[in-house]
């Protein structure tokens, strides 16, 4: 296994895993399109130079880390490019980002980067994440960026105990997320 950086050829190998990290992906069209566009094709669309995959020895890509290293251009260019993508989903959904967003917003001075980590299951629990987090990490230290952060669901206690162990802390918990942000 490998940590290599993003390439297009990745692309839908990213996106299916952004929809089944958890098992198989059994969500609506609809719900599978609000996922991708809130969670994946900014950051492999705008910022893939920081964006990073895990690859298997045939070199296709079971894991990433992707990443905004700017709030406020990230939420500039979503607001503008792809909030119109979500004009058919869920109601409840662009509460849902919204609610992320404004987390973010609020610790933006100290972290400014934010990720998105996931690996397919039979990948989970053989150190890939804590080698994702390692390569973004040295990758925006080398950038000059002070802090990234990220929200985890609240149910989300695998993926807490993953953040606390690697050394993020807590910022705020609200009913439905964990705020985390690590210094750089």
């Amino acid at each position: 296994m490998t940590i290599r950086p993003y390439q297009e050829k990745d692309r839908e190998a990213v996106r299916f895993i952004c929809l089944n990290s958890d098992g198989p992906c059994d969500l609506s069209e609809p719900d599978q399109h609000y996922i991708l566009t809130t969670y994946c094709d900014y950051y492999i669309e705008r910022e893939p130079q920081n964006c990073f995959v895990a690859a298997d020895e045939e070199g296709r890509a079971v894991g990433y880390i992707i990443c905004a290293e700017n709030f406020d251009l990230f939420f500039a260019v979503f607001l503008r490019d792809y909030i119109s993508r979500l004009s058919a989903t869920p109601e409840n959904y662009p509460d849902m980002a919204s609610h992320s967003a404004d987390l973010q917003q609020k610790y933006k001075a100290e972290f400014p980067a934010h990720l998105h980590i996931d690996l397919l299951p039979e990948y989970q629990r053989m150190g890939l994440g804590h080698k994702l987090v390692d390569t973004l990490v040295s990758h925006l230290q080398h950038k000059g960026i002070p802090g990234v952060m990220l929200t985890v669901g609240t149910l989300n206690l695998v993926g807490q105990s993953f953040y606390n162990k690697y050394g993020f802390s807590v910022l705020e918990k609200t009913p439905g997320d964990v705020a985390y942000g690590l210094k750089l």
